[in-house]
């Protein structure tokens, strides 16, 4: 629960809007923990994450704790602890999830705590077995390649049974 006062100042009222009017374009959130990267480090994980649609939002805890309590995210509180910088995706959250670990690899400091898929909770080890399932594209473009294969051995048999009556001069 996230702490509200009985008054609260329009400065932090206006970041609690803020906040939410960022996160409501996004569907999927992942937590880190980023305590130890440099600008330039995080930085390039936005870069990386554009690339993939998603974008990176360091927070204030409980603006955050408020705006997803308001947006009915629930459960996610406990990952608002400590520097906190959210991943947010529309789609394909696997492919952030396999950047966002990809990352931690070569700047140890990241540490991804957990993440609200589809509204459904992930801890940290379940969000990293998550980001080794293929994204869509690449489930698509595998089925593609499994039904493309016997269409094209069925054209190349026609085509050779085709050349063989053509060279043996038949109809």
């Amino acid at each position: 629960m996230a702490i509200k006062a009985k008054k609260l100042q329009p400065a932090k009222t206006e970041a609690i809007e803020s906040t939410k009017k960022a996160f409501s374009e996004y569907n999927d959130f992942i937590f880190a923990d980023y305590r130890g990267l440099t600008v330039e480090q995080i930085t390039t994980l936005r870069d990386k994450l554009r690339e993939k649609n998603a974008a990176l939002k360091v927070v204030k805890n409980n603006f955050a704790r408020i705006a997803f309590e308001e947006m009915k995210v629930e459960n996610v509180a406990d990952y608002l602890k400590g520097p906190t910088v959210v991943a947010m995706s529309k789609e394909d959250s696997n492919e952030v999830a396999k950047v966002l670990f990809d990352f931690a690899k070569d700047a140890p400091a990241l540490t991804v705590k957990g993440a609200s898929i589809e509204n459904e909770v992930f801890d940290a080890a379940k969000i990293e077995a998550f980001s080794k399932v293929p994204g869509k594209k690449q489930l698509i473009a595998m089925l593609m390649s499994a039904m493309n294969g016997p269409v094209q051995k069925l054209a190349a048999t026609l085509k050779a049974y085709a050349d063989k009556k053509a060279a043996e001069g038949g109809n």
